[in-house]
């Protein structure tokens, strides 16, 4: 049934304006700022586009919420209120405490779809997490891509169901105590139905990132570029119902105003979370190393709720694998003791010095001030897996007890817990870049550039996977089958016990920084992290080790391996394992045995040198 609809289009590029809707043509009125208005009946699901300037040929809405023939093809309207929400119970929840499992539509089902996605759901409410978070899911050229290729953000790719299949998503989410958080791109756009520039501003002048262009944040005409960005973030939080967002690589938007856009953002965000009455968050992927990032607003800091932690990571992932290339260097060479300062500290490069970037980076933590629950702790996520040459998983090349190990250290650690998906089980399946580009010449560079990069890295071009090969993508999808068999099934028995751990004990949820206490030996590979009255101890070594510990221990909450024996301060590890115990009083911190302090060495015991 049609109805008068006014179409409105932010383009103060193009002198003219036409709008086409359902094969009728009708000109547009442009008003001041750059905008264009037309009212016209049509239907509740018109497929409409504009023809700019002496174009005949239609573009898609730079606000498009459906785009059902793709990035090249005509809009479709699409009413967010249409969709009857069952989650009136769901209030939120905070990030606080919570533990998030990262998950790409496309891959985490043999279909690729929302619908399909919410047949797991169960199985991420039994391994006990709190959060989904959503790889980018907004229009992209193609069927399959990571998402960040993305060109138009307000659209939900029709290949996963487009915007009504993404609202049942969110809805069966919150019905089951599951909060989503997607991941959003706004420092660049893909290369291959990016029409936003015929539109307006979109990109800065001369300015360019990792990825393209920048965006204008701050350029001529930059006000609507900003209104369109936050605007979109609005969006998925309002009429979505969406619980938090990732920002992707906030480091490359280039902004030169006095309110940094991610300032601004935080604020709108604050404000809607007040007047929708639940918790909202902004977590931002940041390569700054600069925690004025996740500081409050009313300490001067940028706002933003919480950030990715890949010092962590790369620390957690060297000592576990051996791993020293590229910017794992620095962590490799620190050994047990780089590990300790980002379980304190959060950051390894809080202004010392950094090899791989050939300068001092970052700065220090002020551990009093900022929660540990600010910084999202993993040992796999898309990047650090899809990034490598073959797309590997760390279980292709760590055994189950070292998988275990790792699992227990990210679980157990202050921060905001993230696992991405199949982690939970040790997942064989490969993650690797995949693209579906239209356009052949796009494709043939994506494919060559990538084989160039890793050939110039010392890796066999023909070991590189083809991103454009259909097979790429179909080889990352989840093996759902792995859960039943061994060793998958007893990991992701460790990982629920991890989990419910969490939930049973507040010392594994503390986020104080300053309480965190690290004791190690690089020789005998052994950790040990200090969680309130718990310890949790973990032997990296192929060998059984005897680990001191500060305080007597009293039972064993949960062990990875064989159980470890228990002799008054004394923990006999079996060989690549970890175990959470609890302890006796706190003991004069003189008790330690000679051969504990003989090894500990400056902050041995306590904080690592070099941290506040």
């Amino acid at each position: 049934m049609s109805a008068a609809v006014e179409f409105a289009v932010w383009a103060p590029v193009p002198e003219r304006v036409r709008l086409q809707v359902e094969g009728s043509v009708h000109e547009m009125r442009r008003e001041e700022g750059g905008w264009w208005r037309a009212e016209v009946e049509a239907g509740p699901e018109a497929d409409y586009g504009f023809l700019l300037g002496d174009d005949d040929t239609p573009r898609p809405d730079p606000r498009s919420r459906r785009q059902p023939e793709g990035v090249h093809g005509l809009s479709r309207c699409h009413d967010p209120a249409s969709h009857e929400w069952g989650d009136h119970a769901w209030t939120g929840r905070p990030l606080a405490g919570g533990v998030v499992y990262e998950m790409h539509v496309g891959t985490f089902t043999p279909e690729g779809t929302l619908d399909a996605a919410i047949g797991k759901l169960d199985h991420l409410v039994d391994l006990g997490v709190d959060f989904v978070e959503l790889l980018p899911v907004n229009g992209f050229d193609g069927t399959h891509n990571w998402g960040y290729d993305g060109v138009l953000w307000y659209a939900v790719q029709e290949n996963y169901g487009g915007p009504a299949a993404y609202q049942r998503f969110v809805d069966a989410c919150h019905q089951r105590g599951l909060g989503v958080l997607q991941d959003v791109v706004y420092n660049h756009l893909g290369p291959s139905g990016n029409y936003l520039p015929l539109f307006m501003p979109i990109f800065s002048e001369g300015g360019a990132n990792t990825w393209g262009s920048s965006v204008n944040l701050s350029g001529p005409d930059s006000d609507e570029v900003r209104r369109y960005i936050l605007d979109n973030a609005l969006m998925w939080l309002r009429d979505m119902h969406v619980d938090g967002l990732r920002l992707d690589a906030v480091h490359a938007l280039v902004d030169e105003r006095a309110t940094h856009v991610l300032e601004e953002m935080a604020q709108e965000v604050d404000r809607l979370s007040v007047a929708l009455g639940r918790p909202l968050t902004l977590i931002a992927e940041s390569d700054l190393n600069d925690p004025r990032m996740v500081t409050p607003r009313v300490a001067n800091g940028t706002g933003i709720h919480a950030q990715w932690s890949d010092d962590f990571h790369h620390a957690l992932h060297s000592v576990l694998t051996g791993e020293g290339q590229g910017y794992y260097g620095d962590f490799a060479a620190a050994g047990l003791s780089g590990l300790a300062k980002t379980l304190t500290g959060a950051y390894f490069h809080d202004g010392t010095w950094s090899s791989f970037r050939r300068r001092h980076h970052g700065r220090p933590v002020d551990t009093a001030l900022l929660p540990g629950w600010k910084f999202l702790g993993y040992l796999q996520d898309h990047d650090q897996i899809g990034n490598r040459a073959v797309g590997d998983r760390v279980s292709a090349s760590l055994s189950p007890g070292l998988l275990a190990v790792g699992a227990t250290l990210v679980l157990t650690s202050p921060f905001t817990p993230m696992l991405f998906m199949g982690e939970e089980w040790g997942a064989s399946t490969p993650w690797q870049f995949f693209t579906s580009h239209t356009d052949p010449e796009i494709g043939r560079a994506t494919a060559e550039g990538r084989k160039g990069e890793f050939a110039e890295h010392g890796w066999d071009a023909d070991e590189v996977p083809d991103p454009q090969d259909p097979e790429t993508f179909t080889r990352s999808k989840l093996d759902w089958s792995e859960v039943e068999r061994e060793p998958h099934a007893r990991l992701l028995a460790t990982t629920r016990a991890l989990l419910a751990l969490r939930r049973q004990h507040p010392d594994l949820v503390d986020p104080d920084l300053s309480r965190v206490e690290v004791a190690w030996d690089d020789e005998d590979r052994w950790l040990v992290v200090h969680r309130g009255a718990l310890r949790v101890v973990a032997n990296l070594s192929g060998d059984a080790r005897e680990v001191d510990l500060d305080r007597a221990a009293t039972g064993v909450l949960l062990a990875t391996g064989d159980e470890p024996g228990l002799a008054g301060t004394t923990v006999t590890m079996p060989a690549e394992s970890a175990a959470v115990l609890t302890t006796a009083g706190r003991q004069p911190r003189e008790h330690r045995s000679e051969r504990q302090r003989a090894r500990s060495g400056p902050g041995r015991g306590g904080r690592p040198e070099g941290t506040a």
